[in-house]
């Protein structure tokens, strides 16, 4: 599964994406101009709002970077995938992809938030990772949202009415573990909280990989 294949495949889209430079750069200005207007409306804002208001951010930027992955790929194109790879190879190169692209655009976006609202940060390299891993969980769930929308007509609607029951529990999943980097005071359950989002990824990469080769033959 982890073969060559999947490799390529990664490959493949990450040199799509440098090649289309307009549609990275597009991206970029998105989130520095969401983050620019954040600043406008709330200056500097105490730490829960500036922690809340972040990972508000990283759902638009979500939504506009890597929700695509799919819904740009074109009919025939993913009748010439079929011969070529496995459905779950397609599928994990997708979430690796999109994995790579929306880290990149979260640590601008918290660059960004530090340099325009202040960093009311106590532990930087605990956000961090954070932000790694919120990167990862809103990845993982866009993406097979997308495959689902993309494979029933490239209806983006319906990436929007199955995301937002899945999206909310793991936002507020992130916001509530980004509070420990924030603030100095103990949080009972914090592991607990980090096992939950833990488990809710492995089991929507689970149910892609059980699903999305029945779609894949549509």
């Amino acid at each position: 599964m982890f073969s060559g294949p999947l490799l390529s495949l990664v490959r493949k889209d990450l040199l799509i994406e440098w090649r289309q430079k307009h549609t990275l750069f597009g991206v970029l200005l998105y989130v520095g101009a969401t983050v620019f207007v954040v600043y406008m409306m709330s200056g500097q804002p105490e730490s829960k709002i500036w922690n809340a208001l972040f990972w508000l951010t990283q759902l638009f930027v979500a939504v506009n970077s890597v929700a695509k992955s799919f819904l740009q790929e074109h009919s025939n194109r993913f009748r010439y995938y079929f011969t070529l790879v496995k459905p779950t190879s397609f599928l994990l190169a997708k979430m690796i992809y999109s994995t790579v692209l929306l880290l990149a655009m979260s640590l601008v976006s918290l660059l960004l938030f530090n340099v325009m609202l202040g960093s009311p940060l106590v532990q930087t390299g605990l956000f961090v990772a954070i932000t790694a891993i919120g990167s990862i969980s809103l990845s993982v769930v866009f993406t097979f949202l997308s495959a689902i929308a993309a494979r029933a007509g490239q209806n983006a609607a319906l990436m929007a009415v199955l995301g937002f029951p899945i999206v909310t529990p793991v936002l507020m999943i992130l916001s509530n573990l980004a509070l420990k980097a924030i603030t100095p005071v103990y949080q009972p359950g914090w592991w607990n909280l980090a096992l939950v989002l833990l488990l809710l990824d492995v089991l929507v990469v689970v149910l892609g990989i059980i699903l999305f080769p029945f779609l894949w033959q549509e």
